[in-house]
């Protein structure tokens, strides 16, 4: 065996839980007392300021072989969520619409390449960083997080055919969107809670969080297009070119098949179905509230929408099925995005909005139900690994929290504060955040738990809120690229079947290079007034 080969993610888990379980005997238990408060709206538990004490000691044994049903329970939406989104593109690619669209995409950029100024910058490198900035943008804005495991499935593909590897295509959606969420400007999840906690006005200190989300993002956007070049010049160089052989193989039966061009009756029946219940919830719903920053506004969003929908659905229809079921895709994405932003959906929701997505996709390619269900199954079938690995992740919080040695962590690491300047006290908070990240990764959870603490003593030491804010936002966001208790970044690696060793090794140094940079854009909040700081 290779002494540099990195174990199998399952190995990997596993010793984290065995490591969370000897900490339950060496960590004394301890717990700080927790209220609820309304913050911004919402109701939160937070903690009680000096309320830390200790309790009796829950060291955990036999509980490690309980941890894969407990994580199951506690990652059952996520899990769910994705064995849902496997089906549901399941039957959505057995109709060939999304190799349709692929291949007529690269048709287009192919034939934009005539023009001498883009093929001087390069189509597909104005391809990649549209979509790193779109998802970035999601990141900062709303907090996508969960949401990118129905884009992985899409742009992974994209990424193959266009001659890069599937790591590019994680890029370009999971870790934009977690770049985005790093450098957050209006995220309502992790900003809009940390700051409401905090005391401090809501989503104040713009101007800097949208310089940091800037500087971040064209970062990301370099090393993207540098790795995928290489790549590009060389695909045997990629980390995943064996396991790539997957998506080249559906890729070639794409190219190697005569797709059947035509339009269904069916496909019709869909048309006027799915129109119809875009006309009810136009109805239902006439305008949507989307909060950006302190300004809330009313756009009748479903309505518009709608009327684009019966025009280019009509428009996909003379072309072909295919077309209809991408025009399917892409209504059911912005619908997404009107959802998430206006009216609050989450998992249940978006998960019943691709499920019925891939339904109609079926009915439209003339598939029977039995047919559309084996498809379906198939697609479950597939994403089992993944949600064993979501399960497993899961599994290392519950046996910290029933060994009782979350609380006395963070309390440990806070006392670490007492000593040191400004620069070095606000360094140890976002080292605090990032550390503590590896095991709450839930930013809301985290700022729940760790703000009604550095927010006071961020005043004794003489360090703004807001930089304190900006230190938890930096320490939340970056790890969530490789922590292994991340369910949405295990499942996100499974849709795009990048195994985690693969991905930990790849991926470390890019993580460094972020937390690095995330200290240097933290020092300014210290040094030089800045707005809102």
């Amino acid at each position: 065996m290779k002494l540099n080969k990195i174990p199998h993610t399952y190995t990997i888990i596993s010793v984290v839980i065995l490591i969370a379980a000897a900490l339950s005997w060496i960590i004394p238990a301890g717990e700080y007392v927790r209220e609820t408060l309304d913050i911004n709206g919402s109701m939160r538990t937070v903690i009680v300021d000096n309320s830390f004490h200790s309790v009796a000691a829950s060291p955990q044994t036999w509980q490690v072989f309980s941890a894969l049903l407990e994580g199951f329970e506690k990652q059952a939406g996520i899990i769910a969520f994705l064995l849902i989104i496997g089906g549901a593109f399941q039957i959505m690619n057995s109709s060939r619409a999304i190799d349709t669209g692929i291949l007529d995409f690269l048709k287009r950029t192919r034939r934009m390449e005539n023009n001498p100024l883009l093929r001087r910058i390069g189509v597909n490198n104005l391809v990649i960083a549209s979509v790193i900035i779109l998802f970035s943008l999601f990141g900062a804005i709303f907090g996508m997080s969960e949401e990118t495991l129905a884009f992985v499935i899409i742009i992974v593909p994209l990424a193959i055919s266009m001659g890069y590897d599937s790591i590019t295509g994680v890029c370009m959606v999971y870790v934009a969107a977690h770049i985005g969420f790093s450098g957050a400007v209006l995220n309502p999840f992790t900003i809009g809670i940390a700051q409401g906690l905090s005391d401090l006005p809501l989503f104040s200190g713009f101007g800097y969080r949208l310089f940091c989300w800037f500087v971040l993002t064209g970062l990301l956007i370099l090393i993207v297009l540098r790795y995928a070049r290489r790549i590009r010049k060389n695909p045997e160089r990629s980390p995943m070119y064996q396991a790539d052989a997957y998506w080249r193989n559906r890729e070639a039966e794409a190219e190697g098949e005569e797709l059947e061009t035509r339009t269904t009756r069916a496909a019709r029946v869909v048309y006027l179905l799915i129109l119809a219940a875009l006309l009810g919830f136009s109805w239902n719903y006439p305008f949507t509230s989307v909060q950006l920053g302190e300004r809330l506004m009313r756009l009748p969003a479903v309505p518009v929408c709608t009327a684009l929908f019966a025009l280019t659905g009509y428009l996909g229809l003379r072309k072909s099925n295919q077309f209809f079921i991408l025009n399917l895709l892409a209504y059911t994405i912005v619908f997404l995005v009107i959802g998430v932003m206006g009216h609050d959906w989450y998992l249940n929701e978006i998960s019943a909005v691709f499920l019925a997505m891939g339904v109609m996709s079926g009915f439209a390619s003339n598939e029977n139900p039995d047919g559309i269900i084996a498809q379906f199954l198939t697609g479950a079938k597939d994403m089992l690994s993944a949600a064993l690995i979501v399960g497993l992740a899961g599994g290392i919080i519950q046996i910290l929290q029933d060994g009782r040695v979350i609380d006395p962590i963070l309390h440990g690491m806070a006392t670490l504060m007492a000593d040191f300047g400004k620069i070095a006290s606000l360094g140890i908070m976002y080292l605090i955040q990032t550390s503590i990240n590896v095991i709450i990764p839930s930013g809301s959870a985290k700022a729940a738990l760790t703000m009604p603490i550095m927010a006071p003593f961020s005043d004794v030491i003489g360090i703004s809120r807001q930089a304190t804010v900006l230190a938890f936002q930096f320490g939340d966001g970056f790890t969530n690229m490789i922590t292994p208790t991340s369910g949405v970044l295990m499942g996100a690696l499974g849709l795009a079947r990048v195994p985690y060793e693969i991905w930990l090794k790849w991926f470390f140094k890019i993580l460094l290079f972020f937390i690095v940079l995330g200290f240097f854009l933290l020092i300014p909040t210290v040094l030089i007034a800045l707005d809102g700081f």
